[in-house]
């Protein structure tokens, strides 16, 4: 008898019209269930350990919990689900980073609807996916040089992810929530982070991110 089973997806993406527009892309496919909304991530958290979804969507900039902070305690739970992060922008690092959070794919929003749906079917069948714009070949390979040529290769996965936040205008009090870190352990990655990239002040940082089209901010 044939399989007419559904995955069934959480989507956790601030913006409405993003959200409800992936929805409709989803249900209309026939393959998926969309079984949970939300706009941010402890809402996401909450509605993933209930549900236990096959599948979520992530947006990287989700509001109140960090992203890749909600994948790895929803995978330190032992859960299922796979995650799928979507981000307005990425590189290399970027898809990185998610992928070694826990996340099974990595997705730019500046793709059409296909891509969106071959990523979800790819994922949800047990692969990886990441933007062909991202050269997924590329993820893997690590340059074997004394020094990497990327500045941004020599951040840490925690470094990396208080640098995102930072760039995007987030406060340091509000850094230690969405990544469920200290103050001070913050500030210890900050200064980390600034020093390898020998950038001294945030306006610097975020000029360097505009420079590498990593943010939103303008």
């Amino acid at each position: 008898m044939l399989n007419t089973r559904k995955n069934t997806i959480v989507l956790a993406e601030e913006l409405a019209m993003v959200r409800e527009g992936i929805a409709g892309l989803c249900e209309a496919n026939g393959s998926f269930q969309v079984t949970g909304q939300c706009a941010d991530g402890v809402t996401a958290q909450e509605m993933l350990e209930r549900l236990r979804p096959d599948l979520a969507v992530v947006d990287f900039n989700i509001p109140k919990l960090f992203s890749l902070e909600l994948v790895r305690r929803i995978k330190e739970l032992g859960a299922a689900t796979r995650f799928m992060v979507i981000a307005s922008k990425g590189d290399r690092k970027m898809a990185l980073e998610a992928l070694r959070s826990g996340a099974n794919g990595f997705v730019l929003k500046s793709g059409n609807a296909d891509h969106l749906l071959e990523a979800l079917h790819q994922v949800a069948s047990g692969s990886i996916y990441v933007s062909s714009e991202l050269q997924f070949e590329r993820i893997f390979l690590t340059p074997r040089r004394a020094e990497p040529e990327d500045p941004l290769e020599t951040l840490s996965s925690r470094e990396y992810q208080v640098f995102q936040l930072m760039i995007e205008g987030i406060r340091a009090k509000e850094i230690a929530s969405r990544l469920n870190l200290s103050p001070k352990t913050v500030d210890t990655y900050r200064a980390s982070l600034m020093r390898k990239l020998d950038i001294h002040d945030v306006p610097g940082l975020v000029k360097f991110a505009i420079q590498r089209d990593l943010t939103s901010v303008a």
